[in-house]
């Protein structure tokens, strides 16, 4: 690898060199010489170095060819950098001569329907139990990865070992050494550039200190451990399609944390998704304290429950949980490097992360041949009473609209398909749950096997632990942090902005199945005289807007609704005629709309039955537009990449990032838009005051200028003044606080009840209670073009950040709040953050110059999850040039 080796590091490789080959297992056991160790491969044993993607690849490769009778690699996905991700299949030679069988057998256990008791019963007793252990989904954990080698080598090369024969006749083992390849190489390749003749234990060295992005996220700067349900990215994409072959009974997904900390095993802290039965729970515990027996035999320090909830569904261990699964995470305190000084004194090494993820996942491996019969029928059990427990309930089906958002719609129902759960699809005009359904309907029966994940992600609603809430309000009264690890709502139908019903009885007796790869059914339409309309409802009709202007196309787009054959056209509605464009228009449009699934109208005169002419100045001309981005140090990197994935991948606009500290200099001039993601305290710092001035020049001169969240205190400070809304502070009752005089002293006061003391000793000057995240209803200003397409949504809100709304002579509040008693639309939020919520903006636009700022005070791309509001994401990018040119 190029390495200088220090005398120390050649005294280590010496030494290595004289080991006896037992000595790479981590385990005092005999190993057979005919398995490849990993200095054999790479170089280095296991925790002398960091083992690199290609490295940790190439000795999957090397085991599997040195024991294919025990051992099969799969490639299961492609990184968005072309990079491999790999699973390796480990069992006895038996087992392995029988893997389809065994998936057979846990797909049958995993089906619940058709099996009689005894049936049951052998298919438990001749089947192994399936294990997945999964490394490394953030890029810069890196200890795990190394770990998941170690224990593929340990079970492969371990000789007259008792722990090892039992797992291998009693399970089959599925090692996912590698989540993120791109996430890794970024991290191994910082790393790499930073060292020096010899590892500084120092946390502050530029070998502990990432550059931004750093190794956490994936190549669009994804947090994977957020994705399961989303399955935006091709790494979790890959995955769960893999996972839903196996059906495993077990699924362990290993992280680091902060190097100060130790070790962190299941069970879980509270609360606990209330899909989550006792047996599961019980599971957790039964695994937790086989660990401890491990971690007190090898001295390492651990600890539980006290942190890494089990509630929010996208986590690599709540989703398969949700299946069926016993899920867990475990945390390894991160060395970042190959050493690292802990605030005691002590150094934490590479080493001692490797090995204490390598017995961790080894005892879990353990439990489960130890107990093999027992986790098959609780997970045979989970999923026969997932369905069960839906039969004859009230709300047993959900009922998805096809006449409003039908893109989304369609594309919730294959988001859904694909996570082991069955989707149906009712024809147009059938009448369910009381209502006619004009252009169809799509149908999740709660009654399958699946039946806890759907209602998990489906429901309006998951509440959480009463007692639990009772706490949190408790600590807030005390002055102490709540104990919420993450959002508290994720309802799909609210985050795609489709119209969902649930009721107890529907016939599915002509209903056909909804595949996950299905291609939406394009609405298309020929013979146009005058020219064709693209209604504005929907991500999928945005996508054929863009797509004609890439393709040439010259359209306009209307800012009040108009009404032609009958037909009412809402604002922002596309119109490309026949005289603007070439002969080979319907041809272009047709090819499109089928590709995406789109709908289009042909239109044979230009006469309106209500609302504006074609030729009337209510009709913007639009063209595709060229968008640039902030990138780099100061911003938020995960809403950073989750802007640039969904323009980029969602809707089809290409980006260019440019860094930060470059914006000084860049000829902005080039770019019709520029968006600037959430960002922390140190953006305008980054931005500098030549950066300032570039901003403000870009807007002025006709430009753009779109900022999320966290961006907006530069656009509101006082250097930025692009933007006149202001944040709030906490609302108090009584402002009125006792200062100090001049001569240092203060005046007297009286403190008479609790409420009086809690009131003087409050902060003045302290932001609203930070809330991890609610749905929250948000109301559109129907007279905006920026608002197009909607007349409500559902946006995603969390932090503390509260705007005053914009005064009419500076600008436009195009969305807000709704009123506190109709705010929260899913999830728990604080009360005084309720109370001081409602009616404040969610989307402000102001006219600057010849250009515009458009704000969002939350972003509208968290996790790329929010796919309602892409809609108006595009608004704000293809709509906000046609009104500023």
């Amino acid at each position: 690898m190029g390495r200088v080796l220090g005398a120390s590091a050649l005294l280590s490789a010496a030494a290595w060199i004289a080991m006896p080959v037992a000595a790479q297992s981590f385990l005092n056991v005999e190993t057979d010489p005919a398995i490849p160790t990993l200095e054999e491969v790479a170089g280095h044993a296991p925790g002398d170095e960091i083992s690199t993607v290609t490295e940790a690849l190439d000795y999957m490769d090397a085991l599997a060819e040195a024991a294919p009778d025990r051992m099969q690699v799969t490639r299961y996905a492609e990184s968005w950098e072309d990079r491999e991700l790999v699973y390796g299949v480990i069992s006895s030679a038996q087992n392995m001569a029988r893997l389809d069988e065994i998936k057979s057998n846990m797909a049958r256990l995993a089906s619940s329907e058709g099996l009689s008791a005894s049936e049951r019963d052998a298919l438990i007793d001749e089947t192994p139990a399936v294990v997945w252990l999964s490394y490394g989904v953030h890029g810069n954990e890196i200890s795990s990865t190394d770990a998941g080698l170690a224990l593929a080598y340990h079970l492969l090369a371990a000789e007259g070992d008792q722990t090892v024969d039992a797992i291998l006749s009693n399970t089959v083992v599925v090692i996912d050494p590698m989540q993120n390849p791109d996430g890794r190489a970024r991290f191994t390749n910082a790393f790499e550039a930073a060292r020096g003749i010899e590892p500084f234990a120092d946390r502050y060295t530029a070998e502990h200190d990432e550059p931004w992005p750093g190794g956490r996220f994936n190549h669009y700067l994804f947090d994977m451990n957020r994705d399961w349900f989303t399955l935006s990215q091709p790494e979790t994409r890959g995955r769960v399609s893999s996972m839903l072959e196996w059906h495993p009974v077990v699924v362990v997904d290993a992280h680091e944390m902060g190097g100060d900390e130790t070790y962190f095993f299941a069970p879980a802290a509270d609360p606990f998704n209330p899909n989550i039965t006792d047996a599961q729970k019980e599971k957790q515990i039964l695994i937790g304290r086989n660990h401890a027996r491990w971690f007190d035999q090898r001295g390492y320090d651990y600890f539980t429950r006290e942190v890494f909830d089990a509630f929010y569904p996208g986590y690599g261990d709540m989703w398969p949980t949700l299946g069926g699964a016993i899920a867990m995470t475990y945390e390894q305190g991160s060395a970042r490097g190959l050493s690292y000084e802990r605030s005691t004194g002590d150094v934490l090494t590479y080493k001692q992360g490797v090995e204490q993820h390598f017995v961790a996942t080894l005892s879990t491996a353990e439990v489960v041949a130890n107990n093999h019969e027992q986790f098959l029928g609780d997970f045979a059990t989970y999923r026969r009473e997932a369905a069960a427990d839906a039969r004859g309930a009230s709300d047993r089906y959900f009922v998805f609209d096809l006449s409003d958002r039908r893109w989304q719609a369609e594309q919730l129902g294959r988001k859904l398909a694909a996570q082991d759960i069955v989707v149906q699809r009712l024809a147009e005009g059938a009448q369910v749950c009381g209502v006619r359904y004009s252009d169809g309907a799509l149908v999740v029966d709660r009654a399958q096997p699946s039946g806890k994940r759907i209602t998990t992600l489906l429901s309006q609603e998951t509440n959480l632990p009463e007692d639990f809430v009772d706490e949190q309000e408790s600590r807030r009264d005390r002055g102490l942090n709540h104990e919420l690890y993450d959002v508290t709502a994720w309802s799909m139908p609210l985050m795609e902005d489709v119209t969902s019903r649930t009721c107890g009885q529907v016939n599915l007796s002509d209903a056909s199945r909804v595949s996950a790869n299905d291609p939406i059914r394009a609405l298309t339409a020929s013979g146009a005289a005058f020219g064709y309309a693209v209604p504005w409802s929907d991500t999928g009709q945005a996508k054929l807007v863009l797509s004609a202007l890439d393709a040439g196309l010259s359209g306009r787009a209307t800012t009040e609704a108009f009404t032609v054959q009958g037909r009412e056209f809402s604002r922002g509605s596309v119109v490309f005629p026949l005289a603007s464009n070439d002969g080979d228009m319907a041809t272009t449009l047709n090819t499109l709309a089928s590709e995406i699934g789109a709908e289009y109208i042909a239109l044979q005169s230009s006469w309106v039955e209500d609302g504006p002419n074609y030729g009337s100045d209510k009709f913007v001309a639009l063209s595709m537009p060229k968008v640039a981005m902030a990138w780099g140090e100061g911003t938020s990197a995960t809403d950073a990449g989750a802007a640039r994935y969904v323009l980029e991948r969602e809707i089809g606009i290409p980006v260019a990032p440019i860094r930060v500290g470059s914006l000084s200099r860049a000829d902005l001039g080039r770019y019709d838009v520029l968006i600037l993601p959430d960002a922390g305290w140190g953006f305008q710092s980054e931005l500098g005051g030549g950066g300032l001035s570039a901003l403000s020049t870009f807007v002025k001169n006709g430009g753009v200028l779109i900022g999320f969240e966290g961006a907006l205190g530069v656009l509101t400070s006082e250097d930025g003044g692009l933007l006149s809304a202001r944040v709030e502070k906490a609302y108090s009752e009584d402002d009125e606080k006792s200062g100090s005089d001049e001569d240092g002293t203060a005046d007297g006061t009286l403190i008479d009840s609790d409420e009086t003391y809690e009131a003087m000793t409050s902060d003045p000057e302290a932001s609203p209670d930070g809330v991890p995240g609610v749905l929250a209803n948000v109301i559109a200003n129907t007279d905006h073009w920026l608002s197009s397409g909607y007349e409500d949504a559902v946006a995603l809100y969390r932090g503390s950040s509260i705007y005053r709304p914009l005064n009419e002579s500076d600008g436009a509040n195009v969305f807000r709040y709704a009123a506190a008693d109709e705010l929260v639309a899913s999830g728990y939020l604080w009360e005084e953050n309720r109370a001081q919520l409602a009616y404040k903006p969610f989307l402000m636009a102001e006219q600057q110059g010849s250009g515009m700022v458009i704000a969002f005070t939350q972003s509208p791309v968290t996790r790329a999850y929010l796919d309602g509001l892409n809609l108006l994401l595009v608004n704000a990018v293809l709509f906000g040039p046609a009104h500023t040119r």
